[in-house]
């Protein structure tokens, strides 16, 4: 048996799975940061950033527009046609893999030398090639397993591939190490574990593609037992390739350009880092910082969003089917719970890792280098995950093209500021231009919203959730230097420890508390949240309805 998956459980595995994919992301480059300096760990930077963008553009709308194409097919009752996109899908995956591979594989000694200006880059962005022949598939398979509300399938390869990947990467580079070829030799066996991931992750969703087809065909078989000719209506789909082709592009080029911000941010500043910096560091600094910025500060960026990813994959199909009937007050409630769930866990914990990043930094890796960077990036993921959102409901809402329109905006927007800020105030500079690309995108998405349809967030209730972020984040703070100031006679590791344990329990506490005494999270809301988390917050809520 098959089951679906509702929007917030779907939210909840792709969550999930995300996260235990970004912590072993972490994981990964916590021993690379041990075992490379700063060129070695450019270089795995700039590899590492170049494929994830030539990814993202291979395969990056794609699946959404899949997720998009098939829900509505099976919400209109016409599941054969859904099949014939998928089958298309996976002809287009398999052609991009092997053209994008071959052209990264040619490419790379020019990009590695003329563009990022770090040479030995090269072995490093030709080792990870490889992996581009299966992501293309799997991107198609995972978005068409969304469309059918089937989001196991796509968070557990996920989790597949990072184990692999974490577990070939860090042995395969930790070898290499041990026969000492050097630094460059070290940043490509570490990237060349996404190959072996990328196998994992194809085995997966080759098995849950058997395991659905079975179950396809048990449909199929049971309603002509039961003489429903309706159900089982056979023949060639009257959609042609060219036609799901022209629809799929007229759906993923917006979305691709949508969703390549955050990558396309990431790639240039890793990427042009050494040009636009040089009248700020000298070569050894911007090499250094370089290095923090890729292995550090962009990794664990990574975490706050993981929760807006996961809702931005889960909430098309169930938006686009309730939108492709005109329920517009089921999408402007849908809209609103995931914008409000958001803000409730979102937005908390890029403030606490904000406020605990030195202590993050310390505890996770070599030494506290970078720490303000860390910090700087974190922050500005508040506006990231708010654009995310707000581009994934446009977007389910049939309007792709506006959040690429802000997305296009937003990116002239980083560029022109990056080349006015970095050559002032160095990676703080490009940080900076990040954060106003993402508000920028952010405020034009709602304008927009808003003329569709009336988003309730939280109302009248933001002055107590400002309260409660700025004491729970300032606590945090607080906490987090006391513990590394006065707590002496121990391993650093072991204070770092304490430190971020103290900071983020005390600080996700009183954020809780705060929420519920201060009456921004109602019952209402409460009854939409998982049974656990309702039972964690029964008694605050008790309590608030006595005072």
């Amino acid at each position: 048996m098959v089951k679906k998956d509702s929007l917030i459980k779907g939210t909840i595995i792709l969550a999930a799975a995300a996260l235990v994919a970004r912590f072993l992301g972490i994981f990964q480059r916590i021993p690379l940061d041990y075992m490379t300096d700063s060129h070695g760990g450019g270089y795995f930077t700039v590899a590492n950033n170049i494929y994830l963008m030539l990814l993202i553009v291979a395969t990056g709308g794609i699946p959404s527009a899949i997720s998009k194409m098939v829900s509505e097919r099976y919400a209109q009752g016409r599941p054969d046609e859904a099949k014939r996109i998928y089958k298309a899908a996976l002809l287009f995956g398999a052609v991009t893999g092997v053209l994008i591979t071959v052209l990264l594989l040619v490419f790379a000694p020019f990009y590695a030398t003329h563009i990022a200006e770090n040479p030995g880059a090269d072995l490093a962005v030709r080792a990870i090639a490889p992996a581009l022949l299966f992501f293309p598939v799997i991107a198609m398979m995972r978005g068409y397993f969304q469309g059918r509300q089937l989001m196991a399938a796509g968070g557990i390869s996920q989790i597949v591939e990072q184990i692999l990947r974490v577990i070939t990467a860090v042995g395969l580079a930790y070898i290499v190490l041990a026969w000492g070829w050097g630094q460059s030799w070290i940043a490509a066996a570490a990237t060349f574990g996404s190959v072996f991931g990328s196998v994992g992750a194809f085995c997966v969703m080759l098995y849950y593609a058997r395991k659905l087809r079975r179950h396809d065909a048990a449909e199929k078989q049971a309603a002509r037992e039961n003489a429903a000719p309706q159900a089982v209506k056979t023949g060639r789909a009257a959609l042609s390739f060219k036609t799901i082709y022209k629809e799929m592009f007229k759906i993923s080029v917006p979305i691709v350009i949508t969703s390549m911000t955050v990558q396309f941010i990431y790639f240039f500043d890793t990427s042009l880092f050494m040009k636009l910096t040089q009248g700020y560091y000298s070569v050894a600094d911007a090499r250094q910082t370089l290095d923090w910025l890729g292995l550090k500060a962009q990794a664990l960026a990574g975490i706050p969003p993981i929760l807006a990813i996961a809702l931005s994959q889960s909430m098309i199909p169930v938006i686009s089917a309730a939108y492709s009937v005109r329920n517009m007050t089921e999408v402007e409630r849908q809209a609103s719970l995931v914008m409000r769930i958001v803000v409730f866990t979102g937005v908390p914990a890029a403030l606490i890792m904000t406020v605990a990043a030195t202590s993050i930094n310390g505890l996770l890796f070599s030494n506290t280098g970078g720490s303000l960077a860390v910090a700087a990036l974190t922050a500005g993921t508040i506006f990231q995950i708010t654009m995310m959102t707000s581009n994934t409901v446009l977007t389910s809402m049939n309007k792709p093209r506006l959040p690429m329109r802000h997305a296009l905006i937003g990116i002239v927007v980083k560029v022109i500021t990056s080349l006015a800020l970095a050559p002032l105030m160095g990676v703080y500079g490009l940080i900076l231009s990040s954060t106003i690309c993402f508000m920028a995108i952010a405020s034009l998405n709602f304008r927009s919203i808003r003329k569709e349809i009336t988003l309730s967030i939280l109302g009248r209730r933001w002055t107590g959730y400002a309260v409660t972020i700025v004491v729970a984040s300032g606590t945090g703070w607080l906490v987090d230097y006391v513990c590394r100031t006065f707590i002496g006679g121990i391993p650093a590791k072991l204070t770092y420890a304490i430190s971020c344990i103290a900071a983020g329990g005390i600080s996700l506490g009183l954020y809780v508390a705060l929420l519920v005494l201060l009456r921004v999270v109602t019952a209402e809301d409460a009854k939409q949240f998982p049974g656990p988390l309702r039972k964690l917050l029964s008694p605050l809520m008790r309590a608030a309805a006595r005072s």
